[in-house]
């Protein structure tokens, strides 16, 4: 299996390129990308920066060139500290019910932020994607979003979210060779789906024992 950071930039897009990637069902393609170790454990100490390496952090740059919107929960924004996205025009869209966001941060007043809460939510100071009641509907937010790809960075309550719902057209996930124990969080947590998503090994890579597997919804259509 190839190494991360041995393939030339080309060829690590090379490898995550897929020609289904295209708005259907009225929708973009979500991506989501995730990092666990090998027990299932998505953080160290409440982040997951403590769990990733140099081949990690290359496909999370791939990741984030592809998309036109990032998709995060509020949690994960407050914990890892979001800022604007060095793509230029690419968006970060914050799922929250509360609102209870910092409006001052870099992430915000750069105007990269947009916050998507429920349309009963209450009213906040920057752009607003609002889908469901109460709650966040992931579905009706999605079909509101410009592009044709979404990339969904967690926590994994919202990956639960996304996955109950059937959201989710391909998995990232990046095992790292650690055992935590613990209570960490897994990669997606959350009520069981209705329909529970097939997915296909696209491919897998491998660095210093790091795995990088990426599936794909199976049968995927546009449409």
């Amino acid at each position: 299996m190839p190494d991360p950071t041995d393939l030339d930039p080309s060829q690590l897009a090379a490898a995550y390129a897929d020609a289904r990637r295209a708005r259907h069902g009225g929708r973009p393609w979500v991506i989501v990308n995730m990092i666990a170790s090998a027990d299932g454990a998505t953080t160290v100490e409440g982040l997951s920066g403590g769990l990733g390496g140099p081949g990690d952090r290359a496909i999370f740059s791939l990741l984030r060139a592809l998309a036109d919107v990032v998709l995060v929960g509020a949690s994960t924004v407050r914990a890892e500290h979001y800022g604007p996205p060095r793509k230029a025009g690419q968006k970060v869209a914050v799922v929250s019910r509360s609102a209870e966001l910092d409006w001052t941060a870099d992430l915000f007043t750069s105007g990269a932020g947009i916050a998507v809460l429920p349309e009963d939510g209450d009213a906040v100071p920057v752009p607003t994607i609002r889908g469901g009641r109460g709650d966040v509907d992931l579905a009706a937010v999605l079909r509101q979003l410009d592009g044709e790809v979404v990339l969904a960075e967690g926590g994994p309550t919202l990956n639960g979210q996304l996955a109950a719902a059937g959201l989710i057209d391909e998995l990232c996930v990046t095992v790292a060779p650690r055992l935590l124990g613990g209570g960490a969080k897994r990669i997606v947590v959350g009520p069981p789906a209705a329909e529970p998503t097939t997915l296909e090994l696209a491919h897998l890579l491998e660095e210093d024992g790091f795995l990088f597997c990426r599936y794909v919804r199976a049968a995927a259509t546009d449409g």
